[in-house]
């Protein structure tokens, strides 16, 4: 393990690891079954893409591990998952098969990318000031989705969202969000005290409440409205059903797909993928430590080359495009440091083809307090980024970058907003020395994209 992940120089150890790569795994498990309930929408085999998610996980996942040695891992992409189904597939009315062929194509397209060193370059080129508000932004992000979880955040016709009414429905999603309330505090209190393995003990604890709560009838179950019994079913997969999605991506028919309207749809996928994975890279590297005193993270290269075969794997056995979760973070807040966590995290997902029904049980109002205390982790970085008047140049940018994410509920979004708004604020203000070359032709690249795609 020392030979391998270097344990020692980046002063962790084996249990540490360990317990870091169950979190990272227990706050992604959700994708399990959140992606095949997604892609069946675009008429894909649930139980194909169950299986498909899972393997297309561990490979990228364990490239990143002995590839890159970090504590990263990778799975079907939230967003991207849903631009596939819902606008590729019903929208432009291509067949899933184009549509996973699109994404390998993107995959392609990002090996040569990263064998070019055209996506560490990107990297190095974002300014440090943009960087940590990256991972400022990320914390309200994933501090959001988890209050989204948790059903503590709900849609309002008036507002957009307002805090849940814990009284109406109270038995389902009353107690859920109750649940999560006290896991919150709970994960809190022991982060406070320094206990080991405190979000994972948060996620277990919140997991093991809403049991007790089911089991002296508080928590009801009503599958009729999404609230399913939180007591894991033990029985194994079907894997007959793999061959339904696997290779189908060479299986199509682009007799009545426009070459522009598939290019323009190769194009959005890359372009989401490539900030969404830059963005979570910035910015759980940034709270972990990793990145040089010049803002560069070490490994970035075999990365991002990692990144880019999971989505060409993911897209021949079965799943929409595989990249960097942000719910990596969890993991580097419980301590992991290197590929050892990452590994970990990888085998889980293996295990989890033959007990999925299991590890999809966990509850999301379970998940939801580790996501809100690592977003507050993340967010302590805003401490690091100067706001005085002598540095509003960069300050702004970042302040933007941050508003975006979580209001435009996307990482890249937040990423394009901050460097659009970097580069053309420095420039007017007299300061082009500033502004990397690079930087003007991502902005450029970031505001045609606005207009065609």
């Amino acid at each position: 393990m020392e030979k391998i992940f270097k344990l020692k120089e980046h002063n962790t150890n084996i249990k540490t690891e360990i317990a870091a790569g169950i979190t990272t795994f227990m706050t992604m498990a959700y994708i399990l079954a959140v992606n095949p309930a997604i892609l069946s929408v675009a008429g894909m085999d649930s139980t194909a893409v169950l299986l498909a998610t899972c393997m297309a996980s561990f490979i990228g996942t364990a490239c990143m591990a002995f590839m890159a040695n970090l504590p990263f891992a990778l799975s079907a992409g939230m967003g991207l998952n849903a631009f596939m189904a819902y606008t590729v597939v019903q929208g432009y009315g291509y067949s899933w098969q184009v549509a996973l062929f699109a994404i390998f194509i993107e995959g392609i397209i990002f090996i040569i990318l990263s064998l070019t060193s055209v996506r560490e370059a990107i990297f190095d080129a974002i300014p440090l000031s943009l960087k940590r508000a990256v991972s400022v932004g990320m914390g309200l992000f994933i501090a959001f989705i988890g209050l989204q979880n948790a059903g503590l955040v709900i849609a309002d016709s008036s507002t957009l969202i307002k805090l849940v009414d814990f009284t109406e429905n109270f038995r389902t999603s009353g107690i859920c969000a109750l649940l999560a309330v006290i896991g919150i505090f709970v994960t809190i209190i022991l982060y406070i005290k320094n206990i080991k393995g405190s979000i994972l003990i948060g996620i277990l604890g919140t997991w093991a409440l809403g049991m007790f709560c089911e089991a002296v009838g508080i928590y009801v179950p009503d599958a009729q409205t999404g609230y399913y019994t939180l007591f894991p079913a033990f029985h194994l997969t079907d894997f007959s059903r793999f061959g339904k999605t696997f290779g189908q991506c060479f299986h199509i028919d682009m007799g009545n797909v426009g070459i522009f309207n598939f290019i323009v749809v190769i194009f959005s996928f890359l372009f989401v993928d490539l900030f969404d994975t830059l963005g979570t890279l910035i910015g759980v590297s940034t709270k972990a430590g990793m990145l040089d005193k010049n803002g560069r993270l070490p490994n970035i290269k075999a990365a991002l080359m990692a990144d880019s075969i999971a989505t060409t794997a993911g897209a021949v056995l079965g799943t929409s495009t595989t990249t960097t979760f942000v719910e990596s973070s969890a993991g580097v807040a419980a301590g992991g440091r290197t590929g050892l966590t990452a590994i970990t995290t990888a085998v889980l997902f293996l295990i989890s083809m033959l007990f999925a029904p299991v590890f999809t049980a966990i509850p999301s109002f379970a998940t939801a307090p580790a996501l809100i205390m690592v977003g507050f982790l993340m967010f302590s970085s805003i401490t690091e980024i100067r706001f005085t008047s002598d540095s509003y140049t960069t300050a702004i940018p970042a302040y933007l970058c941050i508003l975006a994410m979580p209001l435009f509920y996307s990482i890249s979004e937040g990423i394009s907003i901050g460097i659009i708004s970097y580069v053309f604020i420095n420039l007017i203000c007299g300061k082009r020395k500033e502004v990397n070359w690079l930087m003007t032709v991502l902005a450029v690249l970031f505001i045609l994209k606005y207009i065609f795609l």
